[in-house]
């Protein structure tokens, strides 16, 4: 097998994150349709969207052009935060049952499925052949998971956290509005100014990935990424 091979060089690497970011980002936007599908919406059905068809999903910005840069910028400067994005999942939240938390119940299950993957593939690669790069691409998954999960976790309009933040200001439309007008800057603030925030969101995901894969992989992730 490919993934057999000792050596883990640059072109190796740059396959990991590839595979890694298209687990994380299709299977997590395929999450959103199928609890919206539970919860009476079937928009993303409807739209051929529950599948895990990579083509269907393919933003050009958000899952190429965006994360080849991140990658290259964190080769060149020697770390930095890689993130991506498909195309979002067609919901009509108006379809939904169980009142105002069915948003959230549909926004919640992209950052759980990325812990499911997160804990699967921590746990292959602490149980994989020493010797091979098989514990370093499951690795690279886990913690590209890791990552997607706390990054859309966080309460910023069009983050996944948002439609948990809109559960807490049911009372103040004037707020939500605000907030549905302003995200994407506020977003953008936090992207290009963020650095340290978004070193502090990615702590938790290194340390699930530590609990599951091991010091080892995590540090032969994290040194090679």
């Amino acid at each position: 097998m490919f993934w057999q091979v000792v050596a883990i060089d640059p072109s190796l690497s740059v396959g990991a994150m590839i595979i890694a970011l298209a687990v994380a980002i299709i299977f997590h936007e395929v999450a959103h349709g199928v609890v919206a599908l539970w919860l009476g919406d079937p928009t993303a059905k409807y739209a051929g969207r529950l599948t895990l068809n990579p083509l269907k999903h393919v933003d050009k910005w958000g899952t190429i052009v965006v994360p080849l840069m991140l990658l290259t910028f964190a080769r060149i400067a020697g770390g930095g935060f890689i993130f991506g994005w498909a195309k979002p999942v067609p919901v009509n939240y108006d379809n939904l049952k169980n009142g105002k938390y069915g948003p959230m119940m549909v926004a919640l299950a992209g950052p759980a499925t990325n812990l499911i993957i997160l804990i699967i593939t921590g746990l292959l690669a602490r149980i994989s052949p020493l010797g091979t790069s098989l514990p370093y691409l499951f690795g690279v998954v886990a913690v590209i998971n890791g990552w997607l999960m706390m990054f859309n976790l966080l309460p910023i309009p069009p983050l996944d956290g948002s439609k948990v933040l809109y559960v807490l200001l049911d009372k103040r439309p004037d707020v939500i509005q605000f907030l549905e007008r302003n995200g994407m800057y506020i977003l953008l603030f936090f992207i290009i100014f963020g650095g340290r925030i978004f070193q502090l969101i990615s702590i938790p995901a290194l340390l699930l990935v530590n609990a599951t894969a091991g010091p080892e992989v995590l540090q032969m992730v994290l040194q090679n990424m």
